[in-house]
């Protein structure tokens, strides 16, 4: 088997049947897909010269700790029918996360059709991402419109970049969007309008709203694709107005987290989990993503790691994570008084477990001063992001 890029139009068009046959896509999808990665993103397989195997890589970031660090968001793996049991998906994951290692890049996410193929190669789940469901005659009648609603044209994203940063200082996972993600957000194939309003004044909003309205079985939806409230007062007016639409609206969808603030906000817990998915995270460069990522301000403290790496020997080793003032800095060597391999570190790095719950389901070993300083080192809150790719 041969890992490269694509290079030739054979390969592109093989590149599409391939997606579009694993993912049962429209030729339109295909093509948002393959615009939003960009051709030069994407890597192949091939046996015997011919592609059968394919991936695309997002050049993203991700907030940890209050900093964004480059991350490369694996999407769209497929293997040609003919192709599969063959090894090719361990093939196109190593070579790329060798390639992405000698790159500089510290981490890697990904959302798993199936986790046994990205677990092999060192992926484990890392955060969180689910759907919500209420009806608007649920809602309740909050009465909070003090804030103004000014409705503005989504397609004029720069508005939100701001106000979605600083929600994403503060949630570790959240997506360092691109230009590219920012236009898939605002943009549809459909006859489907997308709405956008910020909240508060003109000069200082605290929050906004995206969302288009569909109908599924005779019932008119409103779907949230993004949202962001930044004060108390501005998640109470947008749970307003979203209940002011129930005359028309029958039920609201929207993404966050699993102990999503904003469902505090409801008078009663009248809503519903649609779908509940964790997001796989590699860590690709062991010292890059322990130093690049923020941490605690308040924590002074010493942590000695021992990792196993299996497939990229060059993080098998000891390391030393000395944080102060919210920064890390990562020396090799220590006395390893924290055990764990590349799965285990992933879900400790982001967070989604505490140290002691990840020694419990056997992914690390340590002794209890290790266990108490990686608990101060990674606390923060839950990893989830809004976006899915």
């Amino acid at each position: 088997m041969e890992y490269s890029s694509i290079s030739t139009a054979e390969d592109v068009r093989q590149l599409e049947l391939i997606t579009r046959q694993c993912f049962n896509s429209s030729a339109s999808g295909w093509e948002s897909f393959a615009n939003t990665i960009g051709l030069e993103n994407f890597r192949c397989v091939r046996q015997a010269g011919r592609v059968v195997g394919v991936l695309g890589i997002y050049q993203i970031g991700q907030w940890f700790g209050g900093s964004s660090l480059p991350m490369a968001g694996v999407a769209g793996v497929g293997v040609a029918p003919e192709a599969r049991g063959t090894g090719v998906v361990t093939k196109l994951l190593t070579e790329t996360l060798k390639e992405l290692y000698g790159l500089g890049v510290p981490v890697s996410a990904l959302y798993p059709a199936t986790q046994r193929p990205y677990r092999k190669v060192g992926y484990e789940q890392a955060g969180t991402h689910v759907s919500f469901q209420i009806d608007t005659d649920k809602i309740g009648n909050l009465n909070d419109r003090q804030f103004p609603m000014q409705q503005v044209d989504a397609a004029n994203h720069e508005v939100f970049h701001p106000l979605y940063r600083q929600a994403a200082i503060a949630n570790n996972g959240h997506l360092d969007r691109n230009l590219a993600m920012w236009q898939r957000l605002v943009e549809t194939k459909t006859e489907e309008v997308i709405y956008a309003y910020l909240v508060g004044s003109d000069s200082q909003p605290e929050g906004y709203i995206i969302y288009q309205q569909q109908r599924e079985q005779q019932k008119l939806q409103l779907f949230v694709r993004d949202w962001v409230a930044l004060t108390p007062a501005a998640g109470r007016r947008l749970w307003t107005f979203l209940g002011d639409c129930r005359s028309i609206i029958k039920e609201v969808l929207w993404r966050g987290s699993a102990l999503d603030p904003l469902l505090s906000l409801l008078p009663e817990q009248t809503y519903n989990v649609r779908d509940l998915a964790r997001w796989m995270l590699r860590v690709v460069n062991v010292e890059l993503a322990l130093s690049s990522r923020g941490y605690p301000a308040g924590v002074e403290a010493e942590l000695h790691l021992e990792i196993r790496d299996d497939l990229l020997i060059e993080n098998s080793d000891r390391f030393i994570l000395k944080v102060s003032g919210g920064r890390g800095e990562v020396t090799r060597g220590g006395r390893g008084d924290l055990q764990l391999d590349a799965r285990g570190l992933a879900p400790l790095y982001t967070g989604l477990f505490a140290p002691q719950q990840l020694q419990l389901i056997d992914r690390l070993t340590a002794s209890e001063e290790a266990l108490s300083a990686a608990a101060q080192i990674f606390a923060g809150s839950e990893p989830w992001m809004p976006d899915f790719f």
